[in-house]
């Protein structure tokens, strides 16, 4: 006999229910999903289907052992179980969104062509601060929505052609967002904006990072960090660290680059890390070693991410920052700390291997790459 299909989404009554809405706003996915159970019928393997999650993760959740805060679980969530978006402190969810129809397009005005643009005309940044504290922005859900688009936007023109000619707008948004974290009360709202912010100032210190403007650089990457750790995000707390291990490296600081990643591995551990962000950790722990010229540990360090890279599952809750580290990612990486050992003969067949399948949309200029150093020559 074939099970009934059962309705998308928790009830309206179950979401209008006081300890549900509480619950929401605490973001107690423990108390959400005992009260799905209870007053829903929404069993653990509907959940964990729902929600794009394993059933032992939702076990753990039920039971109190294990927290979500990683925010593109909490958006599966709110999708899988169809909870508005604005009872997680989300952007509205593209289910909830009315069809309008497409309004139509204007006259194009006529004007008569003038001198050509006044540089005059273009606010400076006293101004742009008078005009935003008048304009006292409110956020919303789409304002939310339409940050993260932009970071999304921002990650993927830097991959394809650098962050140098992003920088003004990425440090024009930090700045607009930290205004807005100033004015804003409500806490769910307030943690969103400064997940945003993090990874704005994540974004800013790349793009110095690439420039090799370390010191600014690590300026930025230390406000990111100071971003992540007030919302307790630990895997984003192990990314910035990773940033700044990485820059270490290139500085020729060995035992700070070691000691930075190190903590980057805690701090993932801690929010039961998943095998590919650990892999990654681990690949960046070989870098440093490299630099330090110790065979034994760089080696150690590849033997381990690559233990972990075999124990990559499909439905695991990777954060969408370290989705980029894929087979391919961890050979050339791989083939580059052995190089920096100078042992060529055998990081050359893995970076020539890694060359012909990387992706042909990446067309940055420059040398260094997210998470790798510059090819030996």
């Amino acid at each position: 006999m074939t099970e009934p299909t059962a309705p998308p989404g928790l009830p309206s009554r179950l979401l209008a229910d006081p300890g549900m809405i509480a619950a929401c706003a605490a973001r107690d996915f423990t108390k959400i999903f005992n009260l799905a159970k209870s007053k829903a019928g929404v069993h653990t393997s509907r959940i964990a289907r729902e929600c794009e999650l394993t059933p032992s993760r939702v076990g753990e959740v039920l039971s109190g052992r294990r927290k979500i805060t990683n925010m593109s679980v909490i958006e599966r969530i709110a999708d899988g179980l169809q909870i508005p978006g604005h009872m997680l402190g989300l952007a509205s969810r593209a289910w909830e969104q009315p069809k309008v129809p497409a309004p139509r397009a204007p006259r194009p005005a006529t004007f008569q062509a003038g001198p050509g643009p006044q540089p005059a005309a273009v606010p400076t940044n006293d101004l742009n601060d008078i005009l935003a504290i008048a304009a006292n922005t409110k956020v919303t859900p789409s304002t939310l929505r339409s940050l993260q688009t932009s970071i999304e936007d921002y990650w993927r023109r830097d991959d394809e052609h650098g962050g140098e000619a992003l920088r003004p707008a990425v440090i024009g948004q930090l700045r607009h967002v930290t205004g807005m974290l100033t004015d804003t009360t409500d806490p769910n709202y307030r943690q969103s904006l400064h997940g945003i912010a993090a990874e704005l100032a994540r974004l800013t210190g790349w793009t110095y990072f690439d420039a090799r403007q370390y010191s600014t650089a690590r300026t930025y990457f230390t406000e990111s960090l100071r971003l992540a750790r007030a919302i307790d995000d630990r895997t984003f707390v192990a990314n910035v660290l990773a940033c700044l291990s990485l820059q270490a490296t290139y500085q020729d600081r060995a035992g700070e680059a070691i000691t930075l990643v190190r903590a980057a591995q805690d701090a993932a551990r801690d929010d039961d890390g998943t095998p590919r962000l650990m892999a990654m950790l681990s690949i960046r722990e070989a870098f440093g070693h490299a630099s330090a010229h110790d065979q034994q540990a760089t080696h150690l360090a590849i033997n381990e991410a690559q233990h972990h890279f075999e124990r990559i599952n499909p439905s695991d809750d990777d954060p969408p920052w370290v989705h980029y580290f894929d087979r391919t990612k961890l050979t050339v990486d791989t083939g580059i700390a052995l190089g920096q050992l100078g042992d060529a003969e055998a990081a050359e067949p893995l970076i020539a291997e890694a060359l012909r399948y990387a992706p042909e949309a990446n067309l940055r200029a420059g040398p260094s790459t997210r998470s790798g150093w510059p090819v030996p020559s």
